[in-house]
């Protein structure tokens, strides 16, 4: 079974039956026992880095995830889920992370050309770096969705993919049982479903 965390943040029903759909098990929740029971866990997450993280914390579901992380149970960020793995934000000031992968989250504006739109908003190409568990049923150049204004950074030793939009942003990343997409998996069609499919199977990443 799939837990995807209710902390007050994301989109998590259209994810809910994303992994619905490619034939796995589901459950959208914040009560802890039914976290560490799962066989997976995805953190999602839409908006500001700040206000999630405090969300999350409130909860007491940070310690968890850091908990369950070191165990070696599957986890998957997605969108600001992903960027929550990492050590620091500066997105409107500096917020810590969960410390999960090295690296830290910050602004694309001056680090783009001037003349591109933030957010980043639609269809990239996934530029693979290197072979992953998370992305074995896609190929290099599929093309995901993406929505964010902020990326990661300094995470060199977890980036798995990147795409560009006037630079290479990290676009996923793995280490070990840990993982993210920037991007919304459960937007992206049929290579989004094949992501899901491939976090989600028997097997992996353990």
């Amino acid at each position: 079974m799939i837990a995807i965390i209710d902390y007050g943040v994301g989109n998590l029903f259209s994810l809910c039956s994303s992994i619905r759909k490619i034939g796995m098990e589901a459950v959208v929740t914040a009560d802890p026992a039914v976290i560490e029971g799962a066989d997976r866990v995805i953190l999602p997450g839409v908006g500001a880095f700040g206000d999630a993280i405090r969300k999350l914390r409130a909860t007491g579901l940070d310690q968890l995830l850091q908990k369950l992380a070191a165990e070696g149970k599957p986890i998957m960020g997605i969108c600001l889920g992903m960027q929550m793995l990492f050590e620091k934000s500066y997105e409107y000031g500096e917020h810590e992370g969960l410390g999960l992968l090295k690296g830290n989250v910050v602004a694309m504006e001056g680090r783009i050309p001037a003349g591109l739109k933030i957010p980043h908003i639609g269809w990239n190409a996934l530029h693979i770096r290197r072979d992953s568990k998370l992305l074995r049923y896609i190929k290099n150049e599929d093309c995901v969705y993406f929505v964010h204004s902020y990326y990661a950074t300094d995470c060199e030793e977890s980036v798995i993919a990147t795409a560009e939009y006037g630079a290479e942003l990290t676009a996923a990343v793995e280490q070990g049982n840990v993982m993210g997409c920037q991007f919304h998996p459960e937007k992206s069609g049929e290579v989004g479903l094949n992501i899901l499919r491939a976090f989600c199977e028997e097997g992996s990443f353990v």
